[in-house]
């Protein structure tokens, strides 16, 4: 699906912003903002190098900068342009922070000609945990199950 010129103009934004941090050496070539009603509420950029921070994504840091500014955990009615297809981290940000749409640049199968490919955890991720290559060992609790009911049962929480 293609957008429309308002679409092409914040995704050459988000790709100029990649380009130039990479280039400043911050951290990968990947860039993102957060759009709403036309105007741009953040603008992200890769950091896992500079910041040191695995989770520093281009998506990730535009997402919290666009919550801060709006001061919601939301991004309803926002429109996140980034320069390549989320990986699964930043999918599921995306998801959690529920923006109304994604338009990206590069493909996922692009970014893996270059060195960054999300496929391993594509493959991961629907796997059971015993099956999964990052050993992941389950310990029931009935203390954490004992929080879960307290959250169920608890009047004044706020549903994400």
């Amino acid at each position: 699906m293609t957008g429309d010129a308002r679409d092409a103009e914040f995704l050459r934004e988000a790709i100029r912003l990649a380009r130039e941090k990479m280039e400043a050496g911050l951290g990968g070539p990947f860039g993102a903002l957060v759009v709403r009603d036309g105007t741009v509420l953040s603008r992200g950029w890769n950091q896992v190098t500079s910041a040191r921070d695995p989770t520093a994504h281009a998506e990730i840091t535009a997402i919290r900068a666009a919550c801060q500014a709006l001061g919601h955990f939301e991004l309803r009615g926002c429109v996140i342009y980034t320069s390549c297809e989320p990986c699964p981290m930043c999918l599921g940000a995306i998801y959690w922070a529920r923006p109304a749409r994604v338009v990206y640049a590069s493909t996922r199968h692009d970014a893996a000609a270059i060195g960054f490919d999300d496929e391993f955890i594509y493959r991961e991720v629907p796997l059971p945990p015993a099956e999964r290559t990052l050993a992941f060992v389950h310990l029931p609790s009935e203390e954490a199950r004992a929080v879960f009911r307290a959250w169920q049962e608890k009047p004044d929480k706020v549903r994400y």
